[in-house]
């Protein structure tokens, strides 16, 4: 879980996690945050052997922490690996769902939280935003021709093994688009990819971090690699399909 000012978010959304999935382990990746969210990971540490702290000595983009946080996964032999907000759109009620998709299915690679299939969706989200977030992912998925409905989604479960085959350390995406590239990797890599439906809510505690510059970046890269695609195989190239039906 990726950190910037989240103290206000950090104790309930942890108390979430312990409450739905008591025997999974929390990793906080902090980028020094100013509000001291880092200190009372740290103390909430002290207090509870399954929560984990990973200090960065500054801010400096979602891509580059979720690296780090695979990073120490993979090095600590976990066989699953979850990434969430900290900031209470991703409901701990809806972890148990995301896990589930691979616990119960040897062949999933990947299982994406989505809120564009069914039974999926936002609540209190405003309406430039869910258009934004719409519109970047129709844009990816007919760039990439893949059949992911929420190619922007950051509530994920990654089997360890998939994240070994793709090299997560040569992914240098930063920002939101970072999950639209772990996503074309693990399809070109073959990976099995579901989507799983929940519920974002619009955050009630602190300030959203999206800015145009990650808008900006997302299009920027994803142009790129739609050109590539189409150099290399052609306009009628079949992407993969993402079943959607857990």
């Amino acid at each position: 879980m990726p950190t910037y000012d989240e103290r206000e978010n950090l104790r309930l959304t942890l108390a979430g996690i312990r409450w739905f999935e008591p025997h999974a382990d929390i990793l906080v990746v902090d980028d020094s945050s100013p509000d001291g969210t880092g200190d009372l990971a740290d103390a909430m540490a002290r207090e509870d052997g399954h929560i984990h702290v990973l200090h960065r000595p500054e801010k400096n983009g979602l891509g580059p922490a979720y690296r780090e946080g695979f990073r120490w996964a993979l090095d600590h032999g976990y066989d699953i690996v979850c990434e969430m907000d900290m900031d209470g759109s991703h409901r701990p009620a809806d972890l148990v769902r995301v896990l589930d998709a691979l616990r119960r299915d040897r062949v999933v690679d990947l299982a994406i939280g989505s809120r564009r299939v069914g039974r999926g969706g936002t609540q209190g989200w405003p309406w430039y935003r869910d258009f934004i977030s719409r519109a970047g992912s129709w844009y990816a998925r007919m760039m990439l021709g893949l059949a992911v409905r929420d190619m922007t989604a950051g509530f994920r479960a990654y089997r360890a093994d998939i994240l070994r085959r793709i090299d997560v350390e040569s992914v240098q995406s930063n920002g939101y688009v970072f999950q639209i590239d772990m996503t074309r990797r693990i399809a070109q890599a073959g990976g099995h990819i579901v989507e799983v439906p929940i519920l974002f809510v619009q955050r009630t505690r602190g300030r959203s971090k999206m800015d145009s510059r990650i808008v900006r970046e997302a299009m920027i890269r994803v142009t790129q690699w739609g050109m590539e695609r189409w150099r290399s195989h052609g306009r009628g190239s079949r992407g993969f399909d993402a079943s959607s039906d857990i």
